[in-house]
């Protein structure tokens, strides 16, 4: 039977030490702050990066290089036979596309690069259903080929407490994000396979948790067989407001019955774009092998 090495970034909200008690490898992701180079989990927290944020520091993020990708798997593959690199959504970075590439040209057979459309909590879940895959002695290509056949299998609403963000990054008009400000608008942005949506738009927090809520008992109704058929994963993330977030859990879970709610913050690749104060709930099927 292969060896098989589980390789994820951290942008599924496993940090490098988390790793190693799991018995996997975590490649953090890069940060330029003004200009330095910081690593997700290694010199950059959350209280960190929010503090620079806060400040108005120039922050943008980067992918793993190929070099620090290529010397892991190198290593890796002296102790393994096999690897299961499952980075970000391709949707997302393209990171993917370039680990996808670089596997094709050397690595055939012994690098599986999963592209399933994941990001912070339901890549987490791909994560531990890749650890429980490997641990019943599926190779590689297996594991692989699972994650992916599940990749639409899931759903994420995230709530922003701030259009600022995503108006610094481009990604809205000055104009609607003033707008939004004026209005005390709280969007609620949708994140099914590849793409971050816009999904509603909330007047209050209290609204917006709503919305998110009865999304996700819908999902539950018409994709996902129903609250009784305990066949999903429940998980919230939020950024940097743990408080806020414990508050939302309760909520949740007042709401799904039966359920625990898995709860972690947000990957800073997403907190980047959104700011502080974001809440969000997902959800994902079990894999049953």
């Amino acid at each position: 039977m292969s060896k098989v090495a589980i390789i994820t970034d951290t942008n599924s909200g496993i940090m490098p030490a988390d790793g190693e008690a799991l018995g996997i490898k975590v490649l953090p992701t890069p940060f330029m702050i003004d200009g330095v180079e910081y690593l997700e989990g290694i010199n950059l927290t959350q209280e960190d990066f929010f503090k620079k944020l806060a400040e108005g520091a120039d922050v943008s993020t980067s992918q793993p290089s190929p070099g620090s990708l290529l010397e892991l798997w190198d290593s890796m593959l002296k102790e393994y036979d096999e690897i299961v690199y499952i980075p970000l959504s391709s949707g997302l970075s393209s990171s993917c596309q370039t680990a996808t590439m670089l596997a094709a040209d050397d690595y055939e057979g012994k690098v599986f690069v999963v592209n399933n459309q994941r990001i912070s909590v339901t890549m987490r879940q791909s994560v531990l259903d890749a650890i429980e895959m490997r641990d019943k002695g599926m190779s590689g290509k297996e594991i692989k080929d699972k994650l992916e056949e599940v990749k639409f299998e899931s759903s994420i609403y995230i709530m922003l407490d701030t259009l600022y963000y995503l108006k610094k990054g481009g990604r809205i008009t000055p104009a609607a994000a003033a707008l939004g400000t004026l209005l005390k608008l709280k969007p609620v942005l949708q994140i099914q396979g590849e793409k971050l949506d816009a999904f509603a738009k909330a007047r209050t927090a209290t609204q917006g948790k709503n919305i998110m809520i009865n999304a996700m008992l819908s999902d539950f109704e018409n994709r996902f067989g129903g609250l009784d058929a305990h066949d999903v994963h429940l998980s919230g993330a939020y950024s940097y407001d743990l408080e806020k977030a414990n508050e939302f859990k309760s909520e949740v879970e007042k709401a799904f019955p039966g359920y625990e709610m898995h709860m972690d913050p947000l990957s800073l690749v997403v907190s980047c774009h959104i700011g502080p104060g974001a809440l969000a709930i997902a959800c994902s099927r079990k894999i049953h092998v």
